[in-house]
């Protein structure tokens, strides 16, 4: 088994680490430090109103993809909020009024 002298990093192949005698793949590390954000280059940004324009452009595109519901669709959801609340009020209604009565016989 040959050993190699470099540091793993350096791109160079590391030790054999099987038993056939193949070499090793090379070290996947990275070489160097990455850069800063600074050194990115500049990116010119669009002025304000090209900003509101795509903006708009992009409220747009997403409201053609809104699907409406029908007026039946929409009558069906209106009618089972409406029981949906009526059922929570009467539920409330009636923890409320066993909770009253509770504290009567508890506290006199």
């Amino acid at each position: 088994m040959s050993q190699t002298t470099s540091l793993p990093g350096d791109g160079e192949l590391l030790p054999e680490a099987n038993l056939n005698g193949a070499a090793a793949p090379k070290d996947r590390t990275k070489s160097g430090a990455t850069r800063k954000r600074d050194d990115r280059p500049a990116e010119s940004k669009p002025n304000i109103f090209q900003r509101i324009a795509l903006f708009v452009r992009q409220i747009v595109a997403e409201m053609k993809k809104v699907t409406y519901p029908s007026k039946e669709e929409l009558w069906t959801y209106f009618l089972v909020v409406i029981v949906f609340v009526a059922l929570m009020m009467l539920f409330t209604g009636l923890v409320d009024l066993g909770s009253k009565e509770l504290s009567k016989l508890v506290f006199g």
